[in-house]
């Protein structure tokens, strides 16, 4: 077990999902001096993957080790501090008729992964006819046709930006600093003492730098900046990319948001999930699935979010995303089908090959910089029990589970290294500005 003291400073870089669970529990902890960085000006933040409505909280893997931290982090959810934000509406995971291959093992794996799981057991229930489909969605008029799945009555979804605003306003009412905004709250460079070369004092990091150019000494620096880790360790993105997914919204009416009001997380594997609309915003969200999109710099070959230089075009998704959404709303809610998307976005995070995450001190730096990253699009729904995992980092001064630790990657990006072959990732992975360019060619020719 590792010494640690508690009144020295602790930094946390970014404040998403990961970064806020990280201070709740060093704060929990005893720790005094926490201080958090984002170059945002406001929480939520909208560098961070979970500047969102919602997000899906379920427990469905592969993997028995991250189903049991999923139900562990469900039953967080289900606590006074966080149960706000979290609705355990249901969870059906399904597929259509015309659904691939891979995407229907996915389907009957998952299946397996709870239909015999004493939490979950109970709560399942098989679906295999539109009917049956539509005794649980009795708003739903479309065919549906071919639709194959199961009912998860103890799954649903998160309400993630409110989740990350409530956070911040408990941390800052007990004492925790935020530093926000472009100038002091963008840091630009870490800072180390000695380095390999010198024997006479161990490399660390002491603190960071940022865009207004002042310098902030901290004793632990922790690093929760997601899809943006890369620009401060490089080295990182030998193993994880910045990939984005799109996000869609329709506008609904106060009375068209009574209707669907209730109704259960819909994940098709195949095409894409949608949400019960929002009851303030009135917006429905939709999600087209696929194995998402990069940002590659031809240079180093890093991808990492688009700069202000090379952002997408404003409120895009790219066509072949939107076609799926229009053929899930024409399966399932047809008068839905053919109104206008709004506040589209991509949506970008951390990806890893294997989506297993890193939670380990960065190599060469003692136990002075510690990185949090790879969420690999399934981490918001850890936001509970994320800070346990640093802080047990931090007592034991080492990470002894192998799976989270920082790990060395050769060769180039592509194929299988950007996680394509993942069991629940239907397509492959293209470079963003590939897709926008061809859409634009596509454009131009038919006028």
């Amino acid at each position: 077990m590792n010494s640690t003291n508690k009144a020295e400073a602790v930094a946390i870089l970014g404040a998403g999902a990961w970064g806020l669970s990280t201070a709740v529990h060093l704060l929990e902890s005893g720790y005094t001096d926490i201080s958090v960085f984002d170059q945002a000006s406001e929480i939520p933040s909208p560098y961070s993957g979970a500047y969102d409505l919602n997000k899906i909280v379920r427990a469905e893997y592969e993997d028995e080790f991250y189903t049991e931290l999923a139900l562990r982090a469900i039953n967080k959810w289900k606590t006074p501090f966080w149960g706000a934000n979290f609705h355990q509406l249901g969870y059906v995971l399904a597929t259509s008729g015309a659904a691939p291959e891979k995407a229907v093992k996915h389907l009957q794996t998952a299946l397996l992964s709870v239909k015999d799981h004493p939490a979950f057991a109970p709560k399942i229930t098989e679906l295999n006819t539109p009917g049956e489909f539509k005794s649980i969605y009795w708003q739903f008029t479309g065919p549906m046709a071919g639709f194959q799945g199961y009912h998860n009555r103890l799954a649903g979804y998160a309400h993630s930006a409110n989740a990350m605003l409530d956070t911040y306003r408990y941390l800052s009412g007990r004492g925790v600093k935020f530093v926000l905004g472009p100038h002091d709250g963008k840091v630009v460079k870490l800072v180390y003492n000695g380095g390999p070369g010198d024997v006479s004092s161990e490399r660390r990091c002491t603190g960071f730098r940022v865009e207004s150019g002042k310098t902030y000494e901290a004793r632990r620096t922790i690093l929760c900046l997601g899809s943006w880790a890369a620009t401060l360790i490089p080295e990182i993105a030998s193993y994880v990319v910045a990939k984005s997914w799109s996000v869609a919204h329709i506008q609904l009416t106060e009375r068209e948001c009574d209707y669907l009001r209730g109704i259960p997380v819909l994940n098709v594997r195949d095409l894409g999930f949608f949400f019960e609309p929002d009851p303030v915003t009135k917006l429905f969200k939709l999600c087209p699935l696929g194995a998402g999109y990069v940002n590659s710099d031809k240079t180093t070959g890093i991808s990492l979010p688009p700069g202000e230089a090379l952002s997408t075009p404003r409120d895009y998704i790219p066509a072949i995303d939107e076609a799926k959404l229009r053929r899930l709303l024409q399966q399932t809610l047809p008068w839905l089908a053919d109104r206008p998307f709004v506040e589209k976005k991509m949506c970008w995070f951390a990806d890893t090959a294997d989506s297993e995450y890193t939670v380990d001190f960065v190599p060469n730096t003692g136990d002075s910089l510690i990185v949090l990253s790879g969420d690999s699009g399934h981490g918001f729904k850890m936001m509970p029990i994320v800070g346990e995992w640093v802080v047990k980092l931090l007592e034991d001064g080492k990470q002894t589970l192998k799976r989270w630790r920082w790990r060395h990657s050769q060769g180039s990006k592509g194929g299988d290294e950007w996680g394509d072959d993942v069991s629940w990732r239907v397509g492959t992975t293209r470079e963003l500005k590939e897709v926008i360019e061809e859409q634009r060619r596509a454009e131009k020719s038919r006028l």
